[in-house]
């Protein structure tokens, strides 16, 4: 599962890294679903960075609130639900992030870990996204859910999931349309590299999503 990020890198350290035109956004330290999260979508060949609703609404849904239970998908059955299925070929998104929590199970209790890369470079999570029309007013959303797969040999001492973290080598195919083969999608949607990550626990404010700021990543 991936249910809380952070992005605190300034927009123009992400326009470096991606050579695109950022929005500006407030860097987040606690970054939970239903929440607006900045992505990359390739539409019509181009790529653009926007921001998307955390918690795909598929756009046969009755309701909003089918998102909250979206907010992940599983990579090993992604082209078989129905909610991700027809987006797989046509509606990949990108999102990215400093680091991602995940809570261990120790003693009956569970300890918030924050995991990111050794370099401290970007993460991207490779996602899905959609748009949905609310019925009541009419308003488009488009939204978003990220893509989990089975966790590396350092994920698996914290969580039975992780987020498909996806490399550079990687980010520019699954934004490319033209790439529409399901086992070809589904390849890149691996754990990523264990050498290249590192963990250290956190307080547990980091439980309330209202909290946010740097002291949240601080190592206990």
């Amino acid at each position: 599962m991936c249910g809380r990020f952070t992005l605190y890198s300034s927009p123009q350290e992400l326009q470096d890294e991606f050579g695109l035109p950022i929005p500006d956004y407030e860097p987040s330290y606690n970054i939970a679903p239903t929440q607006q999260v900045l992505a990359f979508v390739a539409n019509n060949e181009e790529t653009k960075a926007g921001f998307l609703h955390w918690g795909l609404i598929p756009f046969w849904a009755k309701e909003k609130k089918i998102g909250s239970k979206m907010i992940n998908a599983r990579a090993e059955t992604i082209d078989e639900k129905p909610a991700f299925k027809n987006l797989l070929k046509r509606k990949r998104c990108l999102i990215p992030a400093n680091s991602f929590y995940e809570w261990k199970r120790e003693d009956d209790s569970k300890h918030p870990f924050i995991i990111h890369l050794t370099n401290s470079k970007l993460l991207t999570f490779a996602g899905l996204w959609d748009r949905w029309i609310d019925p009541a007013t009419n308003n488009t959303i488009s939204s978003c859910t990220i893509i989990t797969t089975s966790p590396n040999d350092f994920m698996s001492s914290l969580h039975d999931r992780m987020p498909v973290i996806l490399d550079e080598g990687n980010r520019q195919a699954w934004l490319d349309p033209s790439i529409d083969d399901p086992a070809q999608i589904k390849s890149m949607l691996l754990p990523y590299n264990r050498t290249h990550m590192t963990a250290h626990e956190v307080s547990k404010a980091v439980n309330n999503p209202r909290n946010n700021g740097a002291h949240l990543i601080h190592q206990l």
